[in-house]
């Protein structure tokens, strides 16, 4: 009960600290929002063929990011584990990159990306694995950690290497948990993605940001409507996949 209620209060500081609790100030808001709606509509729809590309960009983004965060993550989370880690410091080493790459936004990397190799989407995928990577990482090093032992014990038993270990006794365990983290990922890398074009690393939140330099509004609009559309689609695709895979 007293947890409860310390962190009740916690909470109630937290909202009073972010504004939550001015109501004049959300009260005065409301109009500006109304406003703004309002130059929103109707959508404009008129540049919409060239938005084809980047939704295609954003998509290949997406998908190529999640790629490099699962091919890395693998042999990390497996140094990040404490049942599999050969060492004690490689299991600190992996420990601290996964905590380094996940500490640090997708924005932020885009932005340093872009410094590195241009514009385009090249950078933004790279951004979007290289964060996704921390996160996947993480999750795969405590999905290992929480296997059943008897198999690894059993295998072990039958004079089974390390590798096959892990081959025969935790992956079968793992795969479906990772496969499932993998396909949420991916629906995240998507929304994620979009906005990668604010600091230059192109797809359809490079037309977004462009339409709210211009303050186009109504443009804007369409292009959000895409956005909603497409993770729309994203998300039924994941799902069905969740059904068939996992």
């Amino acid at each position: 009960m007293v947890t409860w209620a310390i962190a009740l209060l916690a909470i109630a500081i937290c909202c009073f600290l972010v504004g939550l609790w001015d109501e004049k100030r959300l009260s005065d808001g409301i109009p500006s929002i109304l406003n703004l709606l309002h130059q929103m509509l109707p959508p404009d729809f008129s540049d919409a063929r060239n938005w084809v590309k980047p939704l295609f960009d954003t998509l290949a983004m997406s998908v190529a990011g999640t790629a490099i965060a699962i091919v890395f993550s693998m042999p990390l989370s497996l140094l990040a584990a404490r049942n599999t880690t050969p060492h004690p410091l490689l299991f600190q080493v992996s420990r601290l990159i996964l905590n380094g790459l996940r500490s640090v936004p997708e924005l932020i990397m885009g932005i340093i990306f872009v410094a590195a190799v241009g514009f385009g989407a090249l950078p933004g995928t790279l951004a979007v694995g290289f964060h996704s990577i921390g996160m996947v990482g993480k999750f795969f090093a405590e999905y290992i950690e929480l296997v059943n032992e008897a198999p690894l014990e059993a295998a072990r038993a039958a004079g089974a290497n390390k590798v096959q270990v892990i081959y025969h006794g935790i992956l079968p365990q793992v795969l479906p948990q990772m496969m499932d983290l993998t396909l949420y990922r991916w629906e995240y890398n998507f929304r994620a993605s979009t906005v990668m074009g604010a600091v230059g690393a192109g797809g359809i939140g490079f037309e977004l940001i462009g339409a709210l330099r211009l303050i186009n509004y109504r443009e804007v609009l369409a292009v959000l409507l895409v956005i909603l559309f497409m993770v729309i689609l994203v998300d039924g695709f994941s799902s069905y996949l969740r059904k068939r895979l996992v």
